[in-house]
């Protein structure tokens, strides 16, 4: 188990610095940090360590600008930062040397050195980083890593170099004030450079000398004083679809003997770069998406709207991919209508559907509401606008499930306008709020067809319409043995067989209730089974109690 130990000034048992923390810490311990200012240098070498801002990002500092040793440093070890600022004079603010670096939330500046410095075949991950002020932002020699929705600004010669065979990816990332250049790449470096914003650099927004050999991809380089990309003698790469304004000429600078590809195309209008498209990209809970698609695999039957499910989370998925990729994406509605009978799962695939939606950061997260007729119009006019936009701001971040979404659209006497009127105020409400809740209109296949029709809008609120069909027999057996395994019943031999014979004779109308019909002869059969035991005139055994028998199935049927 990991290992936390907490560092506070001024808190009994606490350590009262991080460097005491970690000279006392296991091999990949966590150390905690308490709000506060650390002036201290510290040092992590031949083992494992997470540093991270206790209350988050913003409230540690660590100042090492006063000494002339970087403010962290790792040697053959594994560095975690989380949330912290830290801050240098002319030493590096944190330096790697054959280790593993991992960076998400943190401030860096520096005097005169690097703000980052990534040397001897090291591994490192920079998230959502800010640097402002420092000589070079980041130097990356004989190194691999991924740089991710990250800042460098205000530095003092050039924003990130790239040397000696480094390979690192940095995506969306925006590097602009450099007195010299954005990116120098130099020899033999290997970097891909995607979707990134390079700006306002005293000379070529990306220098490449020496062997090298960058990718970029849908970058976009502005305001250089030298060209947007300059390859000299004996460099190649590729050039895709990179955009350039306002940059010395030619804006891609080829010397004699470089061999670089460049492949123009032209770039959407709405197409982010730079630490913009990784601020548009929603945080995603991998793990809780896929719980919840398992969730929604396991349930009996349904495998039509399981598909239609799975096919709009991974839209929603790609979309994100897209945005992180810089690329335009177009609006996308959440709203659905579900039709058909009742008993079909409508319900519980909504739920699983807002959670999904949250876990992928579509919706903030929000609670489940559900929702009638009765809740929504009112008695006289302007209530039911008021009812409807008050149900409407209670679901807020998550799902509002409007059931028998038909009775809206139906008059009953001098209430059939107020239901129009409930109708008219969701169209608006849906609009404005689309990426803040989920409308799920619930209904008979038929019915729902007239309810889309009172609103010239209604129909193109809703991004689809998914069919529920009726459970076949066998598959309303699987649901009660499902039911009777959850409340530990076992069926005896026959049963099944009877079940199915039974749901088999059950006519498909207007009032067959699916899973409810199961529900209601589960409940029927273990009273029977409870009258049988109750007169059998002695105490039950224990394989009594949790047996249903054939006859407890006749009881409950009736026969």
């Amino acid at each position: 188990m990991t290992r936390t130990l907490t560092v506070s000034p001024d808190q009994p048992g606490a350590y009262p610095s991080i460097g005491d923390a970690l000279a006392a810490a296991d091999d990949d311990a966590v150390v905690s940090v308490s709000p506060g200012t650390y002036y201290e240098a510290l040092f992590v070498n031949d083992r494992g360590a997470t540093i991270v801002a206790a209350e988050g990002a913003g409230t540690v500092t660590i100042d090492a600008s006063s000494g002339a040793y970087p403010t962290v440093s790792c040697n053959s070890g594994r560095l975690e930062l989380r949330d912290l600022v830290l801050k240098a004079g002319d030493a590096p603010v944190v330096t790697v040397d054959r280790a593993t670096l991992s960076m998400t939330g943190c401030e860096l500046s520096a005097g005169f050195g690097p703000a980052v410095s990534v040397a001897s075949r090291s591994e490192f991950t920079l998230t959502r980083c800010r640097v402002t002020g420092a000589r070079y932002g980041l130097v990356v020699d004989d190194s691999d890593g991924t740089v991710e929705g990250c800042e460098f600004s205000d530095l003092t010669e050039d924003g990130i170099i790239v040397r000696i065979g480094a390979t690192p990816t940095i995506r969306t990332s925006t590097v602009t004030r450099c007195g010299n250049r954005g990116i120098y790449v130099y020899q033999y470096g290997r970097p891909t450079i995607e979707a990134c914003d390079i700006s306002q650099t005293g000379y070529a927004g990306v220098a490449v000398v020496h062997q090298s050999a960058p990718v970029l991809r849908r970058c976009r380089i502005r305001d250089t004083r030298g060209p947007a990309i300059s390859f000299a003698r004996g460099c190649h790469g590729t050039v895709e679809e990179c955009t350039t304004e306002n940059t010395g000429l030619p804006a891609i600078d080829v010397a004699d003997g470089a061999t670089p590809t460049i492949v123009e195309g032209t770039v959407s209008q709405r197409a982010t770069f730079g630490a913009e498209a990784a601020q548009a990209v929603k945080q995603q809970d991998t793990a809780r998406t896929e719980k919840l698609l398992a969730e929604l695999e396991a349930m009996v039957g349904l495998e039509s709207v399981k598909a239609e499910v799975r096919a709009l989370i991974d839209e929603l998925q790609v979309n994100e991919w897209r945005r992180s990729a810089g690329l335009p994406v177009g609006a996308v509605s959440h709203h659905l209508i579900f039709a058909g009978a009742p008993g079909t799962g409508k319900t519980t695939v909504a739920r699983i559907y807002g959670e999904l939606l949250a876990a992928l950061g579509a919706l903030p997260g929000g609670p489940f509401r559900e929702v009638s007729r009765r809740d929504l119009v009112g008695q006289y006019l302007g209530h039911t606008a008021e009812k409807t936009a008050a149900a409407f701001d209670l679901a807020r971040g998550g799902v509002l499930f409007i059931d028998e979404a038909y009775t809206l659209s139906r008059s009953f006497g001098s209430g059939g306008d107020f239901g129009q009127e409930a109708i008219d105020t969701l169209v608006k409400l849906m609009e404005d709020h689309r990426d803040e809740v989920a409308v799920i209109a619930a209904g008979y296949t038929g019915e729902m067809l007239q309810f889309l029709d009172a609103n010239p809008g209604l129909a193109s609120r809703f991004a689809k319409t998914i069919e529920f069909g009726n459970y076949s027999p066998e598959q309303l057996v699987v649901i009660v043995e499902r039911m009777a395994r959850r409340d530990e019943y076992l069926l005896a031999d026959g049963v099944p067989d009877l079940l199915q014979a039974h749901f088999g004779t059950i006519e498909r109308d207007q009032n067959f209730g699916n899973a409810r019909e199961a529900r209601k002869l589960f409940e029927g059969v273990r009273k029977a089974q409870a009258q049988r035991l109750r007169q059998s005139g002695q105490r039950p055994s224990l394989d009594d109690l949790r047996t249903v028998t054939v006859a407890d199935i006749r009881a409950a049927i009736g026969r």
